[in-house]
């Protein structure tokens, strides 16, 4: 499995009412079940430490080889124009009108999980 955790930074015009209901507007319309290769993601908000009450995202893939499907290897990541269509609605329509900055700049970080409580 290959896990990313997102952090998103609100501009200043936004509040947290703003992103719980980009969210919600995204599983409406069922946006991140439209992500090849997403099998499970979980956005919270921070309620202690060095991001207490900012918004980050968990999302996880199914296998190293899926998220590469759909980003690109890590040494040649697939351009703005390659990425899936419901990301681009989540990014462009729903995230970068209340974020600080442009959603494709973010701070964010992709692990390839080496254990997992899931698995026997």
């Amino acid at each position: 499995m290959v896990v990313s955790v997102h952090h998103y930074e609100l501009s200043e015009s936004a509040d947290e009412s703003d992103f719980r209901a980009a969210v919600a507007e995204a599983e409406r319309r069922n946006l991140f079940e439209r992500v090849p290769g997403l099998i499970e993601y979980r956005i919270g908000q921070g309620i202690k430490g060095d991001r207490a009450g900012r918004f980050a995202a968990i999302w996880i893939y199914e296998s190293k080889a899926t998220w590469e499907d759909v980003w690109g290897p890590v040494d040649d990541p697939k351009p703005k124009s390659e990425y899936p269509d419901a990301w681009l609605v989540w990014e462009d329509d729903l995230l970068a009108p209340i974020l600080a900055e442009n959603p494709d700049r973010i701070e964010y970080t992709s692990y390839e999980l080496v254990a997992d409580s899931s698995e026997p």
